[in-house]
């Protein structure tokens, strides 16, 4: 089968099974998903949803972040790591987005990437999900799915989304980094990985190798 073919066939599959993904943080606007997403740097979704659930009540807007101040936003965080570190970075993002851009999130990957706490993989989440920009995130999930699926044999994260944006269908970059971490967080695990209830399993040369 041909590479194309088979990887057509992958993504045709994870359409048909889920043809909207959606991100599992739980943000209530434009700000508290860049704030999500910032703080979920080596943190799973579900701990940043238990940290932010009270925290969005009462801080939804930079403004409102500031006013909340550094230490109280530490003990809405302090269950995250490396809290200490992404609390600066919120209140000076929070900053920065009032001062240069009128309170609003910048559509320009480059712009976002100027925030603190926002590298090239969180700006391509947020561009990806709040304004629907065909980007892909490369986190382990996708890191690991990538080579798994024989889509990228790329040792970098910036080489692996290029790679991504060669192999893939442009039909399927605005989501491809969201069936992938889904796939990974569940199915495709790291260890002990669900290749029985894998949609894909026919299609994955991890699995003829092994096989």
């Amino acid at each position: 089968m041909l590479i194309s073919t088979r990887v057509s066939q992958i993504f045709e599959r994870f359409e048909s099974s889920n043809p909207h993904p959606l991100s599992e943080l739980i943000a209530h606007n434009e700000f508290t998903f860049v704030v999500s997403v910032l703080l979920s740097a080596q943190a799973t979704d579900r701990s940043v949803n238990r940290a932010t659930a009270e925290l969005f009540r009462i801080a939804d807007t930079p403004q409102k972040m500031l006013v909340l101040g550094i230490d109280r936003l530490k003990e809405h965080i302090r269950s995250i790591g490396l809290y200490n570190n992404k609390a600066k970075n919120i209140m000076e993002l929070s900053k920065l987005l009032i001062s240069r851009h009128d309170s609003d999130i910048p559509r320009e990957r480059a712009e976002l990437e100027q925030l603190p706490g926002i590298g090239r993989k969180s700006a391509n989440v947020i561009l990806n999900h709040l304004f629907g920009i065909p980007l892909i995130a490369v986190d382990t999930h996708v890191m690991r799915l990538s080579k798994r699926l024989g889509l990228s044999n790329a040792k970098t994260t910036s080489a692996i989304e290029t790679d991504l944006m060669k192999v893939l269908p442009n039909r399927f970059h605005s989501r491809a980094s969201s069936w992938l971490v889904l796939h990974g967080r569940y199915v495709c695990k790291a260890v002990s990985p669900k290749c029985t209830k894998c949609l894909v399993h026919d299609l994955c040369p991890h699995l003829s190798e092994d096989s």
